[in-house]
């Protein structure tokens, strides 16, 4: 039976891949922030703070993990022009989508190198590729997450060594509290395409910036 570890598991896309994996006959180590809150067995994570992935990585020690599913995240400010961006707000942001990801695989390398298919899958966005940001705006998250591809495009090299691929996914707009209502397509769309991509995923397709019908992204 293979294992993933997700992240932001709670709530969004990350609920929807515990229902997808746990279907699917995987077993899922589900983390949060607030595993009291948890509907079902979570264990505590706050991917931005150091001593709680350090406790996790402990908890987990010698434990093989197959894909490693970084999928938490924030937007941060949505309503701000250049006079009035919130620096601190947006050092937090990239702190939580960019540095907390690469922190926790590095915590985790071990687990993942141990296991069978060592993959580690990056949720990142659209709004993260330069070649395609026409549209301006958004400065925080496109510039945050445009920080993730580019450390996971690294790390794809880094790691290839120890055969652990690394792979960022685009999950399409959703209807999640980020996406908003309007979004155009549901969690269950995003996670069946995206884990229908892992499912075949080699070592081959590591540093891949991926949309989640399959293509691949510019970036």
């Amino acid at each position: 039976m293979p294992t993933v570890l997700i992240t932001g598991a709670n709530r969004g896309l990350g609920q929807g891949f515990v229902r997808h994996f746990e279907a699917a006959g995987w077993r899922v180590i589900a983390t949060c922030r607030d595993p009291d809150a948890y509907d079902g067995d979570a264990l505590a994570l706050d991917v931005g703070d150091g001593d709680s992935v350090a406790a996790l990585a402990a908890a987990l020690d010698g434990e093989p993990i197959d894909v490693l599913l970084n999928n938490a995240g924030i937007y941060g400010p949505r309503d701000y022009d250049l006079g009035s961006i919130d620096f601190d707000a947006w050092a937090q942001v990239v702190a939580v989508d960019a540095l907390a990801p690469v922190r926790v695989a590095a915590a985790l390398a071990d687990n993942v190198a141990a296991s069978q298919r060592r993959q580690m899958v990056f949720i990142s966005s659209l709004m993260g590729s330069i070649a395609q940001s026409k549209a301006g705006g958004a400065m925080i998250y496109r510039s945050a997450k445009a920080c993730l591809n580019a450390a996971v495009n690294v790390l794809s090299v880094d790691l290839a060594p120890r055969g652990i691929g690394a792979t960022l996914f685009h999950p399409g707009w959703v209807r999640t509290g980020m996406g908003g209502p309007g979004a155009a397509i549901d969690v269950k769309v995003s996670v069946h395409g995206i884990c229908n991509v892992i499912d075949r995923l080699t070592l081959k397709d590591s540093g891949r910036f991926i949309n989640y019908d399959g293509f691949d992204i510019p970036w």
